[in-house]
């Protein structure tokens, strides 16, 4: 809302009092037709005072009109008014031109970056990567090579299917398409063996093509053979085939954590400050604001930046601080809370890792006591299907 204010007091408006009986089915009017109010003051039952962009006037004109209401302009606001109040005065005629000017210059310029992927995949590292390849907040358009700077991004990632770049106004629009990892797929027509992609004991081989080279009770290491891919037969000798075959093996998910015996837990009272910062480009410039009153307390900025028109952004960001106070609250566990909350959490990221819980055959739970701490491992027994080609090189 603080952007929109802005944005009118470039524009000009007014604030204006509403005089009747309808002044509800006038407000409900103005919202459905999203018409934008503020500083709404009610004087009386039948009597309110708000402000109104100076282009929605008629539009409101005739909504009061409607709803038998008077309206009467109460006061001009906004730089079109004050410009106009001091029209002689030759510092605002250079100052408008002034305010054009530099329009018009940065419109030259990108001062934001929108980066759009498809079904919103998160793609790490993209915003440091494509400000290295020379797409950067400030940067002269007419120098961006666009494809120069999809080339040098693409050729350093493997995880993008398809990538433009659409320069609007002041805005650079990066648009994304994830590339969905493949496993080397091996032509039928070549050799290779199965090998183990995982640590584990083989509960069941069944060698379709090939000769298994393991037996249900054998422990096997990442890159163990698991079937070969020869065949060797009484007559016909040793002959190589594409080996195939299913394998099933017990292999283990464990993972750790430290749980201290003593706990400090932050919570939010509801009590917050807000402080508010200009923003000109890198240059920040802090408005008065006090030291916070607060002791403890969780900092969030959020950066709104200016924009006249959909795609056409400035160089000026406002930058907003919102302080939340927490209070600390500091909590004794016995050793076996500290082993129910490790095993909680542990569970929790194992059962992320693997969605198919049928395929878990047993859980495993080991702790141990290390000075002012308990130390909980979590271990899942899981029986998979392993085994991933291996071509055959002579």
């Amino acid at each position: 809302m603080l952007i929109k204010i802005i944005f009118y007091y470039l524009l000009g408006y007014v604030r204006i009092v509403i005089e009747g009986y309808y002044i509800e089915r006038f407000i409900n009017i103005c919202t459905t037709q999203k018409i934008a109010i503020w500083h709404l003051k009610r004087e009386k039952n039948v009597r309110l005072s708000l402000n109104i962009g100076i282009h929605d006037f008629k539009e409101v004109a005739k909504i009061a009109r409607k709803t038998k209401c008077h309206i009467s302009i109460q006061q001009k606001k906004g730089f079109p008014f004050l410009l106009h109040q001091y029209k002689k005065r030759k510092i605002f005629i250079g100052l408008l031109i002034l305010i054009c000017l530099s329009i018009g210059i940065s419109a030259n310029f990108v001062w934001n970056i929108e980066i759009v992927a498809e079904n919103e995949q998160m793609f790490e590292g993209i915003t440091n990567d494509i400000s290295e390849a020379g797409l950067t907040i400030g940067e002269w358009k007419p120098k961006i090579n666009t494809k120069e700077i999809i080339n040098q991004v693409r050729l350093k990632r493997q995880d993008i299917a398809w990538m433009g770049i659409e320069l609007k106004g002041t805005n650079a629009i990066v648009k994304l398409v994830k590339a969905e990892a493949k496993p080397e797929i091996i032509n039928e027509q070549e050799y290779c063996n199965i090998v183990s992609d995982k640590v584990g004991v083989v509960t069941k081989i069944n060698a379709q093509n090939g000769t298994a080279a393991v037996k249900p009770g054998d422990t096997i290491n990442v890159g163990s053979t698991l079937i070969h891919g020869w065949i060797e037969g009484k007559y016909t000798g040793l002959r190589y085939v594409h080996a195939k075959g299913e394998i099933e093996a017990k292999v283990w998910y464990t993972k750790s954590k430290k749980i201290p015996y003593q706990l400090t837990e932050r919570k939010d009272t509801g009590s917050e400050e807000k402080s508010y910062s200009l923003k000109f480009n890198n240059f920040k410039i802090n408005l008065p604001k006090k030291l916070s009153k607060f002791q403890i307390y969780d900092t969030i900025e959020e950066e709104r930046k200016l924009k006249l028109f959909s795609n056409f952004y400035l160089p000026i960001s406002i930058v907003e601080t919102t302080n939340k106070e927490q209070t600390e609250e500091t909590k004794n566990l016995s050793p076996e809370e500290a082993k129910t909350l490790g095993v909680e959490e542990l569970e929790q990221e194992l059962n992320q890792e693997i969605p198919d819980q049928e395929k878990i055959v047993n859980k495993n739970i080991n702790t141990y006591e290390r000075g002012d701490s308990l130390e909980v491992f979590v271990t899942y027994e899981v029986l998979e299907t392993i085994g991933t080609n291996e071509k055959i090189v002579f």
